[in-house]
């Protein structure tokens, strides 16, 4: 079975054509060398990918023929992904959520007003504040 056919059967990508274009960018190896998607995949090969910024090293147990349920999935692989690995990308996904949580997507018009009310004082006081500047605080003693 090709690689690019295998990556999507075990359900490492949504798409075919998402798997051969993970491979043509290089982030897909057997051994140490990188492949090309009609590489036939063989029982027994360690195949490293590099996605989500980490890599994942998984060994080939057998060769589905079809694209298979993720229930089914550790039938045909073995994951032999570091600890350390996963422990990055659980750190990355907290360092994201800290901003803003998953989901709510961006800032509601109530958000922003909120924040501008938050950020900003009353324009009356601002404009008090530079005319008190520029007459030097008493406007009687700077007139022209």
């Amino acid at each position: 079975m090709r690689i690019d056919k295998f990556l999507w059967c075990i359900r490492l990508y949504k798409t075919r054509s998402l798997a051969a274009d993970e491979i043509k960018k290089n982030r897909v190896s057997i051994g140490d060398n990188p492949v090309k998607s009609s590489k036939e995949v063989k029982v027994g090969e360690i195949i490293r990918i590099k996605k989500n910024q980490i890599l994942y090293t998984i060994k080939v147990v057998q060769i589905p023929k079809s694209r298979v349920g993720a229930k089914l999935v550790p039938l045909y692989i073995e994951d032999h992904t570091e600890k350390e690995q996963y422990e990055l990308l659980k750190m990355r996904r907290s360092e994201q959520s800290y901003y803003r949580n998953k989901g709510e997507g961006r800032p509601t018009k109530k958000d922003r007003r909120e924040l501008s009310e938050f950020i900003s004082d009353s324009p009356d006081d601002d404009n008090t504040d530079w005319e008190d500047f520029f007459s030097g605080g008493n406007s009687a003693e700077n007139e022209f």
